[in-house]
């Protein structure tokens, strides 16, 4: 069997179970946003489910979903419906005491703007030292974490600089340390690298690598930028509310995409084959030996099999 061919049969075993055995489970899950005069359906049924030790890119249009699924899972916000567990919480029952423990010690969060991530007024070591304060951690065990999350992360030299005296690219990968202070089991990313150049963009992608290859942390990262998404072995497409497709990818080669089926036998075909085949409304469907037939409604309609 394939690399590939291998990671296809464990991401379908993994949705055809029952979700338990993956440290991130979304179940039918629903986000919606209401004021008086509107109603805004963020996700609408999403399934996922990422196994631990995993570094997953997701991807879609703006709108799309991605950063309100980073917003759940981080329990910043919580769902409308469905069930979203990681790590064995459940999100839609936590109390808020349970919340901000599982804030501070099962997750970690890196936002796009730098400045959201760091406190100007210290230095890079006694911010990455800042939660392992509030999770209670003896002060002289605080520096030398710290100190050994910047080494891991390649900016040991900047311990002593506040970060109006970084990079932009600096400042977001000593923030992939403040996030992995309390040695999460889940690593959250919505576009890290959205306000850098390419080069420092690549640096802090390596940065959440080695956080999942070294830290132990499974890595969830939202993105627009194809060289991040091309770089992770498993990629999810997330497009009007639900997960869309899936690319997964051997190590270092070409990748395989395939349109994922939800638990309710939901999918969304891509957009390229429902404007080449006309379809729109209804389609007929048709079982043929190997494979299931999409046809127009029209009398012209053609195939959209295999």
């Amino acid at each position: 069997m394939t690399e590939l061919a291998d990671l296809e049969a464990r991401a379908n075993a993994a949705r055809r179970r029952t979700g338990e055995e993956g440290l991130v489970v979304c179940d039918n899950l629903v986000r919606v946003y209401r004021t008086d005069k509107v109603e805004v359906q963020a996700l609408q049924g999403l399934d996922l489910v990422v196994g631990e030790g995993e570094c997953v890119a997701l991807v879609g249009a703006s709108g799309s979903g991605k950063s309100t699924l980073l917003s759940i899972l981080s329990g910043l916000d919580l769902p409308t419906a469905g069930r979203a567990k990681v790590a064995g919480h459940d999100l839609l029952s936590m109390g808020r005491r349970e919340r901000l423990g599982y804030r501070r010690n099962t997750v970690g969060f890196v936002w796009q703007q730098t400045g959201r991530n760091l406190l100007p007024y210290l230095t890079a070591l006694e911010n990455v030292a800042l939660p392992m304060k509030y999770a209670r951690v003896p002060r002289r065990e605080r520096a030398a974490r710290a100190a050994e999350l910047l080494g891991v992360l390649g900016v040991a030299y900047c311990r002593d600089r506040r970060p109006a005296e970084l990079s932009g690219g600096e400042q977001q990968r000593i923030a992939v340390a403040v996030a992995s202070a309390n040695a999460p089991r889940v690593l959250l990313a919505d576009e890290p690298t959205g306000e850098l150049d390419t080069a420092s963009g690549e640096e802090v992608f390596a940065a959440l690598r080695r956080a999942n290859e070294e830290l132990g942390a499974t890595v969830l990262v939202v993105t627009h930028d194809p060289l991040v998404s091309g770089q992770v072995r498993r990629t999810v497409r997330i497009r009007d509310g639900r997960t869309s497709t899936e690319t997964l990818r051997e190590q270092g080669g070409a990748g395989e995409e395939f349109t994922v089926l939800d638990r309710a036998g939901r999918l969304q075909l891509p957009r390229d084959y429902v404007e080449r085949y006309g379809l729109r409304g209804r389609v007929r469907l048709t079982e043929e030996p190997d494979h299931i037939g999409v046809w127009g409604e029209g009398p012209d309609s053609s195939p959209a099999g295999p």
